[in-house]
């Protein structure tokens, strides 16, 4: 369990609030790990119909914690508890909303692609800089940024243009933007919606929309094969270095 994860039941809703706002939410393997728990959770107790995903301190989240994912460098990529977390939340049967204000950079951009209503505020920045990182994407985002966007806009957001929540809306990829201070009322009122609905056809509506699950697993696993390839490359090592020594610098 992570200190930095605030998990709480409000009625039928299980509240999930990434809490390191001195790091931006920066995501550790101890934060996926109990994320994972959390979704375990709300797959096998009948009583959580939805989970709503939020930040604290303004923001989403930046992404993975550099220094503590460099650490799991080592590990084989199976075992990185990112992906453990993407995979997990790709087969997830419970409904997940997303609040979004401030950055929501790599995994904090690609984990709304398998969220059923994400909203966000006018603060909300979207960013996939794998590229940038010397790395390639991940979480099935070059399964689904080419077929909700097509090539032209998937090469512009996957080679690491960011988006800020007034085009994130027009894609399609925000369902609303709210106000600051609206932000997670809003989303926990439309999470309490989604759980009061009929489980089974929810259930089974949501699988419809979402395909063909095995081919976005296999995508997952092959973004992961090459992440784990790039991540030893020298410009990826390269890349982390600058952003370590930027990060010192500040």
């Amino acid at each position: 369990m992570s200190d930095f994860v605030k998990i709480e039941r409000n009625g039928a809703v299980l509240s999930i609030t990434l809490n390191r706002p001195d790091k931006k939410n920066a995501l550790t393997g101890a934060m996926y790990e109990t994320l994972i728990e959390a979704f375990n959770e709300a797959d096998t107790d009948s009583a959580i119909g939805a989970i709503v995903i939020a930040g604290s301190g303004g923001c989403f989240t930046a992404g993975n914690d550099i220094g503590d994912f460099l650490s799991n460098a080592g590990s084989e990529m199976d075992q990185f508890p990112a992906l453990k977390f993407i995979r997990r939340l790709a087969i997830l049967d419970t409904p997940v909303v997303a609040a979004v204000q401030g950055v929501a950079v790599g995994v904090g951009t690609t984990m709304i692609f398998h969220c059923d209503l994400v909203y966000a505020t006018h603060s909300a920045m979207f960013r996939m800089p794998f590229v940038d990182l010397g790395l390639v994407p991940e979480a099935g985002s070059s399964f689904f940024v080419p077929q909700l966007f097509g090539l032209q806009k998937a090469g512009e957001l996957l080679l690491g243009d960011a988006f800020n929540a007034e085009e994130a809306h027009r894609l399609g990829v925000v369902n609303a933007i709210v106000g600051e201070h609206e932000l997670q009322g809003f989303a926990m009122e439309r999470a309490h919606r989604l759980a009061a609905k009929p489980r089974n056809a929810l259930a089974a509506t949501r699988r419809l929309i979402r395909g063909d699950r095995d081919a976005l697993l296999a995508r997952i696993d092959e973004e992961a094969r090459l992440f784990g390839r790039h991540m030893r490359s020298a410009e990826a090592q390269n890349a982390f270095a600058a952003f370590m020594q930027k990060g010192k610098s500040k």
